[in-house]
């Protein structure tokens, strides 16, 4: 698979988004944000949320829920410590600049895997969704967000077409979900729990993996 997103590339792009993402991509990203932190919550322990970016999510979280935030940018992650600082986030235990795929963590110190709008944006999703695999606890969770690209049809055509454009953002459009399951059968440690639409229009899928 060819590496057609390059980290510094995704780095200077996300730092270029730090001092407005949270009016851009707020509200369109709620609710996939919520529902993965609703998950992760009911799972509790010890939660990675990875690409945590200006900390938008983090006061959503239970405050008994234990928090690592790692990001590839750290403009953003600047203001992901203001966040935690102004809203007093004493569950927040870490906030790292990482490489999602190569985490600084032991092998199974999680319980849950948290990655929102992550997958499409880094160079090499299956490795670095061996990574946050290999952090899970056994039973632990990889819950992801995720826009998912059409099979066919004219929104397949559309995402083809906005790839270039896509790519100089920091993320490719035109992801397709049998990537997600081959990878899975590759891997052959995770179990997929559950693919559910979320806004807008369907087009973004709530995903979880269970490590077994």
């Amino acid at each position: 698979m060819t590496n057609d997103i390059d980290r510094d590339g995704v780095a200077k792009a996300y730092a270029r988004w730090a001092p407005v993402y949270d009016l851009v991509f707020g509200q369109v990203f709620d609710a996939g944000r919520k529902a993965t932190i609703a998950v992760a919550d009911a799972i509790g322990g010890r939660v990675l949320d990875v690409g945590v970016g200006t900390g938008l999510s983090l006061s959503d979280y239970s405050r008994s829920t234990k928090l690592c935030g790692v990001d590839i940018s750290e403009p953003m992650l600047r203001k992901a410590h203001e966040r935690v600082r102004a809203l007093k986030l004493d569950n927040v235990e870490t906030l790292a600049v990482m490489d999602a795929k190569h985490l600084a963590f032991a092998d199974g110190t999680f319980d849950a895997v948290v990655a929102q709008y992550v997958i499409t944006a880094v160079p090499d999703p299956e490795g670095t969704l061996d990574d946050f695999v290999r952090v899970l606890k056994i039973g632990g969770e990889l819950i992801l967000v995720n826009h998912i690209g059409a099979e066919s049809g004219p929104r397949r055509l559309f995402e083809l077409a906005f790839a270039p454009l896509a790519r100089r953002l920091g993320w490719r459009p035109e992801f397709p979900w049998k990537r997600l399951v081959d990878w899975a059968a590759r891997h052959g440690g995770v179990k997929l729990e559950e693919r559910r639409p979320m806004p807008p229009m369907g087009h973004f899928s709530l995903i979880r993996f269970r490590k077994v």
